[in-house]
């Protein structure tokens, strides 16, 4: 088994996990809030979804995402999660406290965040579907279908180092902001999770008419 080949898969996890989207905007807003377990349990759920459209493609449940009633819930879903999301990271932006209390938002809540967005976007979806897919198919012409549990596994990896990476980098940043400063991220964090929320919004709408 190459090293290198595994390096490199463990590398697409993490420009998998790394772009800026709403996932990534709500574990920045968590985290600064509340610390370092708020921050990396959202990306928990996030993993727990990306993990079940992973075994989806596995088992090749893909092509009932051509089905177009299914596309537009999914858009219009995935917007309301977003938009609800948003307005609520903004709603709340002025009871931020600078102590690291760990009472303002269940873990729980935090992981059913990460997960719900990443199960009900769109863009998730086809994101996996589309990356994913085609390493499969490309692992096992290339390597035979025994290795593909273990890039699966790899790819994984990779996704748990940047839900890490990210989680520390919110709490190490957090002590050096003031309340202002603090407020302001939290209205940003909201505003691009509002923004995504219309997107989705309207490509729902337009899926439907």
């Amino acid at each position: 088994m190459n090293v290198n080949v595994l390096l490199s898969y463990i590398i697409l996890g993490l420009t998998l996990a790394a772009p800026i989207g709403p996932v990534n905007s709500s574990r920045i807003d968590k985290g600064i809030k509340n610390g370092f377990w708020h921050a990396w349990i959202v990306g928990a759920g996030s993993m727990i979804a990306d993990a079940i459209f992973m075994l989806l493609v596995f088992l090749g449940v893909v092509r009932f995402l051509d089905i177009p009633i299914v596309q537009i819930f999914l858009w219009i879903f995935g917007s309301f999660v977003l938009l609800y999301s948003g307005v609520e990271s903004i709603l709340k932006s002025n009871v931020i406290s600078l102590n690291y209390s760990r009472e303002k938002e269940s873990l729980f809540k935090c992981f059913m965040t990460g997960f719900i967005m990443s199960i009900t976007s769109p863009l998730s979806i086809l994101f996996w579907l589309g990356i994913y897919g085609s390493v499969l198919a490309k692992t096992a012409s290339s390597y035979g279908n025994g290795l593909l549990i273990i890039y699966s596994c790899m790819i994984f990896l990779g996704l748990t180092i940047w839900d890490i990476f990210m989680a520390f980098l919110t709490t190490g940043f957090r002590k050096y902001l003031n309340y202002k400063s603090l407020m302001a991220i939290s209205v940003i964090s909201g505003a691009s999770l509002i923004v995504f929320g219309l997107y989705f919004g309207y490509q729902g709408i337009k899926a439907l008419f």
